[in-house]
């Protein structure tokens, strides 16, 4: 990188801050957010994994705002006398680890085959298109529960507890691989009828190299817009399944998880079980989202200067 463009860089940022203080915030919550949970084993007081570190004594605490509450509990315990701060660190670290590990898989599956049918056109191309449509004609949420409960009925509740994590990325990986293999298609038909792909076929550079050098690097603006709504969509899916009760076991909460076992506990008075945790989750993914909407724009080489 150049001197100057290292110079620019810092105007850059505070120009992007200037023209969008929505995403900026964004960056700067999402930013808090992610950095808590990867550092939850040296902030959270408390293991919620260690079942043996729970007091049912403490089980129904409230928030240390409100009356009655401990001081040890920042954000107060749920009916198992868990310390709901530190279980929101570890459901989020979860949450995240979910949403990006899905998105990795559903990349790596839906941009070769996006490139592929883009530039190969013809039968390829007519076979992912068909194969794309089919996959978004059904529902995520739907196929990962008939996939985790076969799995469950197939290996038991243990096992499913025991691989949930990995279950969870690879079901909702496999399911959402057409939007990255979509936007990469109709990018690459764009590119593969411009002179830089033609002088790169006249040299002799194969198919695969064409591809990968040249095609994939000018795609790759719209492919990361995606990415970040993906991310949402994979931490909502992760949510959903844990409130259905097939995702994430009691015993290893994520933000899913805890929103479910403190549902029934609202009407008991115990509101923040439930509501601490769902106001993390809405904020990871509307900063998520305002990203995915800022770096759209940014990176459209189209929009217009405002």
């Amino acid at each position: 990188m150049s001197a100057e463009a290292l110079r620019t860089r810092p105007r850059a940022l505070l120009g992007f801050a200037a023209e969008r203080p929505g995403a900026a915030l964004a960056a700067i919550v999402l930013g808090i957010i992610a950095l808590a949970a990867m550092l939850a084993p040296a902030i959270a007081p408390q293991d919620p994994f260690d079942l043996k570190s729970f007091d049912v004594l403490d089980a129904g605490l409230p928030p240390a705002w409100l009356d009655g509450s401990d001081p040890r509990f920042l954000l107060g315990t749920d009916a198992q006398g868990r310390d709901l701060f530190s279980a929101i660190l570890y459901g989020t670290r979860i949450s995240l680890i979910v949403g990006v590990l899905a998105v990795a898989i559903q990349s790596a599956i839906g941009i070769p085959l996006g490139l592929l049918a883009g530039y190969s056109g013809g039968r390829v191309d007519t076979i992912v298109a068909r194969a794309a449509d089919i996959q978004l004609s059904l529902s995520t949420l739907m196929l990962a529960i008939i996939a985790l409960a076969l799995f469950r009925a197939g290996l038991g509740g243990e096992s499913l507890s025991r691989y949930a994590v990995p279950l969870l990325v690879l079901v909702i990986g496999l399911a959402e691989w057409p939007y990255f293999a979509r936007t990469a298609r109709a990018a690459t038909q764009v590119e593969a009828a411009k002179d830089y792909v033609r002088a790169a076929r006249a040299l002799g550079a194969s198919r695969f190299a064409i591809m990968g050098r040249h095609i994939l690097p000018n795609i790759s603006s719209p492919l990361i817009v995606v990415a970040t709504t993906q991310i949402a969509g994979a931490i909502m899916a992760e949510a959903a399944l844990s409130f259905l009760g097939l995702g994430m076991p009691v015993t290893k909460p994520s933000l899913g998880t805890l929103i479910r076992s403190g549902y029934d506990l609202i009407f008991a008075g115990a509101w923040w079980v439930t509501v601490l945790p769902g106001l993390v989750l809405v904020g990871l993914l509307v900063s998520v989202n305002l990203l995915g909407d800022a770096l759209r724009d940014g990176l459209d080489p189209t929009r217009t200067a405002r």
